[in-house]
């Protein structure tokens, strides 16, 4: 098959095609990258509120009594912490010093966990996790295939869906979840979490709800002038806040501690290769990821050098844009230690001339 044929589409595929969508490959999905104009589309997130169909991401139920274990043994946050309804950020090391994948956790209570994966891992999560099963027997499913995810983000969010719902939204606080009907449609996971830094919730139904959901969504955001939104401004809005994209700014390569998320690296337990990391945290990493904005004009891309004042070569550019909300260039990229300080003068290689930046402190905004 061709890389064209060999695509996977969501419920809402056509959809999107009918709304004039550009559509490209991602992460094996047919999807939609932007429907107008990008700028448009992030201010519109930023100001009001914008829905985004990201049902490639993969889900993954574990249940029984050693669930629990296995999640605390393969992911690098600490599983104790959660109560049922929350929902923790965390990552699944590798035995090599990299990390697999980033992912949410959900608990729905001490025996039943829902695990949220990169579209792009999906395959090779399922298969680390497995590999670990084997010392716990825990029940995992995978039922990516079966749900669909509408992102709806925005301070005018909760507002459009309160309207759809009896569910009080107001009291699922951030980082927490509850199932409940949402435009008639039973059983919708409503998660208070996003990947824009702007608030809003992540409803979870089942593909042949979808398009139910998404027509409702949009008839109560109307007021509020809602709007489809690509992928593009997708991640345009995450990096302002700084969010990390796996395959960017971290993959199997790269240690948490060194990509600044030594807060979702609990050494209170044991999980998959940790003397590695703690060695790297008491050590200090040699590198890290920082956040930078150029002072000089240009846009930096990921793969661009960074340079010293010399022209030595400190470190790569992992994630790079003209800010929409900013109108000023930023990025992210790992940088020798020496040069990560908030303030520190780093230069941005682009087409063989150096172009001067500044460490900054993230989020950007």
């Amino acid at each position: 098959m061709t890389e064209t044929t060999a695509l996977r589409s969501t419920a809402l595929s056509d959809l999107h095609i009918s709304l004039g969508a550009k559509m490209v490959p991602f992460a094996g999905y047919n999807m939609p990258v932007l429907y107008n104009n990008l700028i448009q589309e992030h201010l519109a997130v930023r100001n009001s509120v914008g829905v985004f169909d990201v049902s490639h991401m993969g889900e993954f139920i574990i249940e029984g009594p050693n669930a629990y274990n296995l999640i605390e043994f393969v992911t690098s946050n600490d599983v104790s912490s959660l109560s049922d309804g929350r929902v923790q950020y965390s990552c699944l090391p590798n035995d090599q010093g990299g990390i697999v994948d980033d992912l949410l956790v959900y608990r729905y209570g001490p025996e039943k966990y829902m695990l949220v994966v990169n579209a792009s891992n999906i395959d090779k999560d399922f298969d680390w996790i497995s590999k670990y099963n084997a010392n716990y027997n825990a029940s995992i499913t995978n039922v990516s295939d079966d749900y669909s995810l509408l992102a709806i983000q925005g301070p005018n969010a909760e507002k459009s869906i309160q309207k759809l719902t009896t569910t009080d939204l107001t009291q699922i606080p951030y980082y927490h979840f509850t199932e409940g009907s949402v435009a008639g449609i039973s059983d919708v996971i409503i998660s208070n979490t996003g990947y824009t830094g702007a608030g809003g919730f992540e409803l979870y139904v089942k593909n042949g709800d979808a398009r139910k959901l998404w027509d409702a969504v949009f008839t109560a955001g109307a007021e509020f002038d809602i709007k489809p939104i690509g992928l593009g401004a997708r991640d345009t809005l995450r990096l302002e806040k700084g969010f990390c994209l796996y395959g960017n700014d971290i993959d199997d390569t790269t240690s948490p501690i060194e990509a600044g998320l030594g807060w979702i690296t609990k050494f209170n337990h044991p999980f998959v290769n940790d003397q590695f990391h703690k060695n790297i945290k008491d050590n200090k990493p040699t590198k890290k990821l920082v956040g930078f904005e150029l002072v000089e004009k240009g846009i930096p891309r990921q793969h661009y050098p960074i340079c010293d004042a010399d022209g030595t070569h400190i470190g790569e550019v992992t994630s790079g844009t003209m800010s929409p909300s900013m109108n000023k260039p930023i990025g992210m990229g790992y940088v020798a230690s020496s040069f990560a300080a908030a303030g520190s003068e780093i230069f941005i290689e682009i087409r063989g001339k150096l172009i001067k930046a500044v460490v900054t402190k993230i989020p950007f905004m």
